[in-house]
């Protein structure tokens, strides 16, 4: 049987806890009692844990067998703002499907209200690729930062640390996705846009950075369905040896 997985808040030795929201969720919703088993994922390892104390806002586990994980492939979603709701679901999804980390970036055609509102959401976001994460048996969370304007991507985003960078547009000009993604990349960003796309401007800002444009055809899909499917034709590719 396969065990539930449980990313730890605190590890110390041999030693594990869950608190806050976290724990109260296993020990009110899950009924936990003291001597369960579970997988807990200390950040470098997934170990066997077994509670050995319960309170309502706190769970211990003692920790045993280190249990063999799949590295995660090296995989940066940026991805625009749009509609909460819809944009929360596509940050869920991506996380189960393996993405690394995800960028929020505040685009042209994101709405004045969503981009004034996405740094409060932060904290949420951290809560869903949590529990994202948990639910799909992840090692760690992916990384998930603060909203951005485009032109404030740094680091490997944009210095070329990564190699093979993607922004999607809704073009019949450019390759398919699937065509860019035969080199059998070691590593990837993607780009998604909001509802409507990327602005002319900012496809030429992508592009001057050395990202190559791709399209995922002719039919034009929402935002949320885009991410979805291009992280995992782009997860695909990186997991083929």
């Amino acid at each position: 049987m396969t065990r539930r997985r449980w990313i730890a808040d605190e590890v110390t030795g041999d030693r594990a806890a869950l608190v806050g929201e976290h724990a109260a969720h296993l020990v009110r919703v899950l009924r936990a009692e003291i001597g369960q088993e579970f997988d807990i994922a200390t950040g470098d390892a997934v170990r066997q844990g077994t509670i050995t104390s319960i309170s309502d806002d706190r769970v211990e586990f003692a920790l045993g067998l280190v249990r063999e994980v799949k590295a995660t492939p090296k995989m940066t979603l940026v991805l625009a703002i749009f509609k909460f709701d819809r944009m929360e679901w596509a940050i869920e999804k991506c996380t189960e499907i393996g993405v690394a980390r995800i960028i929020p970036v505040i685009a042209r055609r994101s709405d004045a209200h969503l981009a004034a509102a996405a740094g409060k959401r932060h904290e949420r976001w951290q809560r869903i690729v949590r529990q994202a994460s948990e639910q799909a048996r992840r090692t760690a969370p992916p990384e998930i930062a603060t909203p951005v304007k485009l032109r404030g991507l740094a680091g490997d985003v944009v210095s070329g640390e990564l190699s093979t960078r993607i922004v999607l547009a809704e073009t019949e000009e450019d390759a398919r996705l699937g065509e860019v993604l035969q080199s059998k990349p070691t590593d990837v960003a993607l780009a998604v846009g909001p509802e409507g796309g990327w602005a002319d401007e900012e496809l030429a800002w992508f592009r001057e950075a050395g990202w190559t444009s791709a399209s995922l055809g002719s039919t034009i899909l929402r935002a949320e369905t885009a991410a979805i499917v291009a992280t995992a034709l782009a997860l695909d590719a990186l997991r083929c040896p």
